[in-house]
């Protein structure tokens, strides 16, 4: 079995905000166009233009119906919860780049690691022999079998691209993270108290995934912020209709279009 190294002090990973995601699924995407991409993309696909086509993905998105909650207060405080309106919550997934990963440990040739230097937990495919036994051990998914080469396959955090010192430095970051259209996805160092990312889940309130099982993921959740019920909203009042007059000339005319 395959021993991990010291604990890193630097621990790249991503922080993902579910309050702005919005299931649009370009992080899965980018990550497959540049990962599979070129003689040397890790990903391969079986029949990608066929009727069929089937193949590896390192990012899935899954998107729950979250139920509507109505408003509560907390038990021997004056602390109140308000009602929550239904809504739908995007939920991305790949690897976590745990701190003690169970893919890791179970691996019989080494093929599975973690990057001492930086804590990223990668693949060695020309050690695999694709026995599966990360897959099972991987309590969040995220390890992928290619059928077409017989070894497993994962997020690599886009290793090639963050080092790559040919890209201009605003490029050095996950495929992912750059094609991000409402910016739910942001990348740095989890172990830097003083980093970006940090104080973004200092401030938001960021969460682990299932830690209670002891493999410390580095990546972080940001959870949905409150919503308001559309039914707490009172009615204008008489008293608080608009005063026309006071408006300026061309919002008056406008008014006086969209009134007719």
């Amino acid at each position: 079995m395959t021993d991990l190294p010291p604990p890193s002090t630097k621990k790249l990973g991503l922080v993902i905000d579910l309050d702005t995601c919005v299931g649009c699924h370009a992080c899965a995407v980018s990550c497959k166009q540049w990962n599979a991409g070129g003689i040397a993309g890790p990903l391969t696909d079986e029949h990608p233009y066929g009727k069929d086509p089937s193949g590896v993905w390192f990012n899935r998105v899954h998107s729950y119906e979250i139920a509507a909650t109505s408003a509560c207060a907390t038990s021997g405080s004056l602390a109140a919860e308000a009602a929550q309106p239904a809504m739908t919550l995007h939920f991305p997934r790949s690897c976590l780049h745990c701190e003690t990963p169970a893919c890791v440990t179970v691996c019989p040739t080494g093929a599975s690691y973690k990057r001492a230097e930086d804590g990223i937990v990668l693949v060695d495919e020309d050690k695999c022999i694709g026995c599966k036994l990360c897959s099972w051990a991987c309590p969040y998914g995220a390890r992928e079998y290619s059928a077409v080469e017989g070894v497993m396959k994962k997020c690599t955090l886009c290793v090639d691209r963050i080092y790559n010192e040919h890209l201009p430095e605003a490029e050095r970051q996950p495929a992912c993270v750059q094609a991000c259209p409402t910016k739910a996805r942001h990348f740095g160092d989890l172990g830097d108290p003083e980093s970006e990312v940090s104080k973004l889940v200092a401030e938001r309130g960021g969460v682990a995934l299932m830690p209670e099982l002891g493999y410390a993921p580095v990546n972080r959740y940001l959870p949905p912020r409150p919503r308001r019920a559309g039914g707490d909203a009172a009615a204008p009042t008489q008293d608080e209709a608009l005063d026309t007059a006071a408006l300026p000339p061309l919002l008056r005319w406008l008014d006086r279009v969209l009134s007719r």
